[in-house]
C-alpha cells in the first residue's frame, strides 16, 4: 500500500479514486492554503517596512532626526542654556538622572539641568547607538560624554548611556522621557 496525496494515510489499496470524499477535501483546502499565504505575506510586508524605517538611514526618521534633536541638546547644554534645553521636552516629560530625583515638566527640568550646568559639567556630547519607532513616537539610546569639575576642582571625563522616548511636535522631536546613568 503506497500513501497518495497529502491524506496518504487515508488512501486506498485502490488509489485515491476510493476515496472521493478525500479527494474533495484536498480540492476544498486549496483556497484556504492561498488565503493563508496570502495573509502571512499580508503581514510580512509591514512588519518588514517598520523595521527598515525603525533603522533609518541617517538622513530621515527616525534616525536623522534624533541626530537632530542630539545636536540641538548638545548645543543648549553646551551654552549653558538651561531654559532652552527644558523646551526640548514636551509638558509632562520626566527626566530619571541616576540621583534618584525625577524632574516632571519643563520648569522642574530647567531646574534641574540649570544645577548639573552650575556645578561645572561642561562640553556635553550624546551619541546616537540606535534608534527606532514610528509614527508619533521614537526612542533612542546614547552613550553621553561630559567633563565636570571634581572635589578637588580638577575637570574630569565624565559619561555612561542614556535612554530617550522622543513625541514628534511638528517637524522635530521632543523628549517624553530621559533616564541616564
Amino acid at each position: 500500500m503506497t500513501a497518495q496525496g497529502s491524506l496518504g494515510c487515508l488512501a486506498s489499496p485502490r488509489g485515491k479514486e476510493s476515496w472521493p470524499l478525500v479527494n474533495e477535501m484536498e480540492a476544498d483546502m486549496q483556497p484556504v492554503r492561498a488565503t493563508l499565504a496570502g495573509l502571512i505575506l499580508a503581514l510580512l510586508v509591514p512588519v518588514a517596512a517598520l523595521a527598515a524605517d525603525a533603522k533609518g538611514d541617517g538622513k530621515g526618521e527616525p534616525q536623522g532626526d534624533v541626530k537632530a534633536a542630539y545636536a540641538a541638546w548638545d548645543t543648549a547644554f553646551n551654552q549653558r542654556d538651561a531654559k532652552t534645553l527644558a523646551s526640548a521636552y514636551v509638558a509632562n516629560a520626566r527626566v530619571l538622572p541616576p540621583t534618584h530625583e525625577a524632574a516632571t515638566g519643563p520648569a522642574e527640568i530647567e531646574k534641574f539641568f540649570a544645577g548639573v550646568i552650575g556645578s561645572g559639567v561642561s562640553n556635553h556630547r550624546l551619541e546616537l547607538l540606535d534608534s527606532g519607532g514610528s509614527g508619533q513616537m521614537v526612542w533612542a539610546a546614547a552613550r553621553w560624554s561630559a567633563e565636570a569639575k571634581g572635589s578637588d576642582g580638577a575637570v574630569k571625563k565624565v559619561g555612561g548611556f542614556a535612554t530617550h522616548a522622543f513625541e514628534r511636535s511638528g517637524n522635530r522631536l521632543r523628549l517624553r522621557l530621559h533616564t541616564f546613568n
